[in-house]
């Protein structure tokens, strides 16, 4: 019995034969592949490029190896029969609440800005509270620099994640801690601490059954993650760490809905930040007139940077080139910065290192 038993459980493992998914090639060029015996149709959906089919091999095995690509973090899927599945194969996730996928890291050589590397890190602190602003439980991210020393001050910056993502957006699929680490020590940047929030204004939930998404919510839900952040995320964090009060040694940025977060919160509270930085802004909670009811040219004075980037190729561009004329009429000092890419993290990587390079705190 045992000897029949050793030998099925031998033909389960014959049949199941390991995987190897993704395969990064030392020419950059990545291999991917997943098992699906049944299927009648595979494509890879690789963020930054169209879907693309994949070829299917003995004993159901489809393949597909892409050109060399750029240096960097790519999330994909697998389009199995119209329907997306993550990577069986590979354990490095991105998270989302809405497009959950897989990922692969491109390292580059010497490695780009968000690759871990060989210098002195700092830690990435974890917290839960129960939002009375928002209605649920939930957690926000601190990240403090490498050597912290709890009895100095340092300067903040509050980071914004997108639509979809959860509190730990930049940091799992951003990178934004091994970003903050290579730059601090190649003295591109001073020491400072990361708040990363919810960036919802209503229960998390919701985000998932699509409640969020309806015009008339943006509003509501800028206003209430603003009063989230000012009322209870940042006040616990000053309790807990010593940061900068004054607004000339505060930052605020984010990317798509965080964007439109870390303009509405920041540019509504001057007496509180000085440095604004908004990356592929979406969500906006109306027009500027009512956004920014207050904002003139005599707030030049207070504002250390408002950098405001987007790609060309992304569906909020229009969006984002409104804005700005709107603060050219105003007479609001600011940086305007077109690049090439999408609404993707790709973009997003490289904006977060601009920016964090032009804060001079």
């Amino acid at each position: 019995m045992r000897l029949l038993l050793f030998l099925f459980a031998a033909a389960l493992a014959a049949d199941a034969q390991p995987v190897l998914s993704p395969e990064v090639h030392a020419d950059r060029r990545v291999t991917f592949r997943v098992r699906a015996p049944n299927a009648q149709k595979v494509e890879l959906a690789l963020e930054t490029f169209p879907r693309r089919e994949m070829t299917r091999g003995e004993g159901g095995l489809w393949t597909l190896t892409t050109e060399p690509l750029e240096p960097d973090i790519y999330g994909y899927t697998f389009v199995i029969d119209g329907t997306s599945f993550a990577d069986p194969s590979n354990g490095m996730a991105k998270p989302n609440a809405l497009s959950p996928s897989s990922a692969v890291l491109v390292p580059g050589s010497p490695p780009m800005p968000w690759e871990q590397t060989a210098v002195p890190h700092g830690t990435l602190h974890q917290h839960f509270y129960e939002s009375r602003v928002a209605g649920d439980r939930r957690d926000y991210f601190v990240y403090t620099p490498p050597g912290w020393d709890p009895k100095k001050r340092y300067p903040l910056l509050v980071l914004c994640h997108g639509f979809s993502d959860y509190a730990n957006g930049w940091t799992a699929v951003g990178r934004a801690h091994f970003i903050f680490d290579n730059l601090i020590a190649r003295g591109e940047i001073r020491p400072l601490v990361v708040v990363m929030a919810l960036g919802y204004g209503v229960p998390v939930d919701s985000v998932r059954t699509g409640v969020q998404r309806p015009p008339e919510m943006w509003k509501q839900n800028a206003a209430k993650f603003g009063e989230a952040l000012l009322t209870e995320v940042l006040p616990a964090v000053e309790r807990a760490y010593r940061v900068e009060k004054k607004p000339e040694k505060r930052a605020i940025a984010g990317l798509s809905m965080g964007g439109g977060e870390a303009l509405f919160v920041g540019l509504n509270h001057l007496d509180q930040f000085g440095w604004i930085g908004a990356f592929s802004s979406g969500g906006f909670a109306g027009p500027p007139d009512e956004m920014f009811p207050k904002l003139s040219g005599k707030d030049n004075a207070r504002i250390r940077l408002l950098w405001i980037a987007c790609g060309k190729e992304d569906r909020l561009i229009e969006g984002n080139r409104k804005l700005v004329e709107w603060l050219k009429q105003r007479g609001v000092r600011h940086t305007w910065v077109e690049t090439g890419g999408a609404h993707t993290w790709p973009v997003w990587r490289r904006y977060l290192v601009d920016f964090a390079r032009l804060l001079r705190w």
